[in-house]
């Protein structure tokens, strides 16, 4: 019998090594060297700005700033009650999540409408002062007749569109 020639041991070569990991392209932005001659583009205030006011961290006039006239929350009559409602959007206006009618297409008619089973069935993220249903349509969709809404807000459309579907309003 012959002998086989012993094989030589193959080395295993990994795949990759550490010092051939690099970050995904676009990850990690070259840095702006500021100051770095004209052709930067980032000379003398750095894109920091003028001097003064405007460079410091924080620095700026705020939102309430009317150029030096005397602010509008100061010039206020100081009387209880005093309604601010055409002025702050973002204290005292309603806002409402809106819904087209469309969507409501598939819904199951043995179950009522409200803001709860909307939002459980993930039409609504979020009723902020409400849920406010429009009269949006597509081709195609069809309302199923007879469904039920409680504790909601309709545009004029919608409520027309819905009462000739058969549908009855609770809750007003």
């Amino acid at each position: 019998m012959a002998k086989e020639p012993k094989k030589k041991a193959e080395a295993k070569v990994p795949l990759m090594t550490l010092a051939q990991l690099k970050p995904a392209g676009g990850s990690r932005p070259k840095r702006v060297r500021v100051g770095r001659g004209h052709g930067s583009g980032m000379v003398k205030t750095g894109g920091e700005g003028g001097k003064g006011q405007t460079v410091r961290s924080g620095g700026g006039k705020g939102p309430a700033f009317e150029g030096g006239q005397t602010p509008w929350a100061r010039r206020l009559p100081h009387r209880r009650g005093y309604s601010q409602k055409a002025r702050d959007t973002g204290h005292f206006r309603t806002t409402y999540a809106v819904l087209n009618l469309h969507a409501l297409s598939n819904w199951d008619s043995s179950s009522e409408v409200t803001p709860q089973t909307l939002r459980e069935s993930g039409l609504i993220k979020r009723a902020s002062d409400g849920i406010k249903i429009l009269g949006g349509s597509k081709p195609g969709k069809t309302l199923p007749s007879g469904l039920r809404f409680r504790d909601l807000l309709f545009s004029q459309t919608a409520r027309e569109a819905l009462q000739a579907a058969g549908a009855t309003f609770e809750g007003e």
